[in-house]
Parts: structure tokens; C-alpha cells; sequence
């Protein structure tokens, strides 16, 4: 796995630079948003982990920029305890985050579970339509009024547990348990990625008409 490391902090890049090569990563590292940004553009990555504070470019701007163009896996890396920036995080487009100082197991068990729900081989082989909604499950793709649009890994693992069970209504705990499949349960970020998905996928996401809420209950995709 190609794993691109982004801290302005060096110590911190070079002794998890270490650790992930002593676990068969292949890692490149850059200490600044521009820096980053231009990794990204040329050079074919699997996995990134990205700090928030950096110079040039902070790391949410950097996410919601990747997020334009790219779907790769991002852990964000936060020096603060506060759940703002986690927040903020997840809603430009990470998809998990870890506070430090960090256990380096810990976060290379967190990167490995992200990327097999992200790479993991789907049995499904159909296309559902959904309205002007195209999804492919096998192909993890969605497009919309014949255009793709991209979601990012739980987006789309979210919209597929929906999809699957058209009028079942998924509590938060049911959602949080089937796509991040740990026991660490906060509502809001599966409201966050709710919403992040109604942006995408709904033609005005302040009346949605496909991914319905449930009021003290969840959420629910609308048959028919």
C-alpha cells in the first residue's frame, strides 16, 4: 500500500515513516499542504494521513481539495481533543481520525481496517436505480442523472446498507456498527456523513426525498 504522510512535525513523520515501512508500507511523506497537494496529483496513492495544523495549506482545506478529485482512503491526525476539528474532518471527507499522541499499532490496525472496507470485493453484482440515482454495487460506483459523483468510502457504505433494505429503519447504533464496525459509538458522526451523503446523492438535501429521517429513531431509504 502507497501511504502518504502529512505532518509538519519531522520526528513525529520519521518515526511513523519507520514503523509503517517495518510493516510493509510504502510510505512518502510531505510537511505542508502545498507540498501534499502536490503528492497527490502525481503519485498513485492508496492511504493518506493527514495532520490538521500544517503551513500553506491546512489540513481540512487539503481534504475537501482531495475530496474534488480524488476517493482515497484519509485519517486525519489531530493534536487537539476537541470534537470540532474531528468533526469538521469528517465532514470534508475523512474517514476516521486519531488524536495525539497516538499508539502506532493502534493507528496501523485503524488504517487497515479502513482500507479493507474500502478495497473489500462486494458479492452484489446489480445496478440499482433509484430515480434519477444510478448504484453499483459491485462496482462501488453512484451516478446521478447520468453523471458519476463521488463518495467517499463510508458515504458510499451508508448508502449501500440503505440500499439493501429499502424501508428498514437503521438506528444510528445499527449504522455506526455496520460501516465502522467499532464499539466507539458517537451520534454525530453518522449525522455528519448523513449529511455530507444527502448533499451528493438528494436534488435539494434540505427536503430529502431518498434518505429520510426517522425523528428519534434514524434514518431509512424511501421505497418506490
Amino acid at each position: 500500500m502507497n501511504i502518504l504522510i502529512v505532518d509538519d512535525e519531522r520526528l513525529i513523520v520519521k518515526g511513523l515513516k519507520h514503523s509503517l515501512e517495518q510493516n510493509g508500507f510504502q510510505v512518502y511523506t510531505a510537511y505542508d499542504g502545498k507540498q501534499a497537494l502536490d503528492m497527490v496529483n502525481f503519485h498513485q496513492l492508496d492511504f493518506i494521513l493527514l495532520d490538521i495544523m500544517l503551513p500553506e495549506i491546512d489540513g481540512i482545506t487539503l481534504c475537501k481539495k482531495i475530496r474534488e478529485n480524488k476517493d482515497i482512503p484519509i485519517i486525519m491526525l489531530t493534536a487537539k481533543d476537541d470534537y470540532i476539528d474531528k468533526v469538521l474532518g469528517l465532514e470534508f471527507g475523512a474517514d476516521d481520525y486519531v488524536t495525539k499522541p497516538f499508539n502506532t499499532r493502534e493507528l496501523i490496525a485503524r488504517i487497515n481496517a479502513v482500507y479493507r472496507r474500502y478495497a473489500k470485493k462486494h458479492d452484489e453484482h446489480e445496478i440499482i436505480e433509484l430515480g434519477n440515482l444510478s448504484v453499483d454495487l459491485s462496482g462501488r460506483t453512484v451516478a446521478k442523472n447520468g453523471q458519476d459523483i463521488a463518495l467517499t468510502v463510508k458515504e458510499f457504505d451508508l448508502l449501500k446498507a440503505l440500499v439493501k433494505s429499502p424501508g428498514r429503519v437503521f438506528t444510528r447504533e445499527n449504522l455506526f456498527d455496520i460501516v465502522w464496525n467499532e464499539s466507539i459509538f458517537d451520534t454525530r458522526t453518522v449525522d455528519v456523513h448523513i449529511s455530507n451523503l444527502r448533499d451528493k446523492v438528494e436534488e435539494d438535501p434540505s427536503k430529502p426525498v431518498l434518505i429520510k429521517t426517522k425523528w428519534g429513531v434514524g434514518y431509512y431509504l424511501k421505497r418506490g
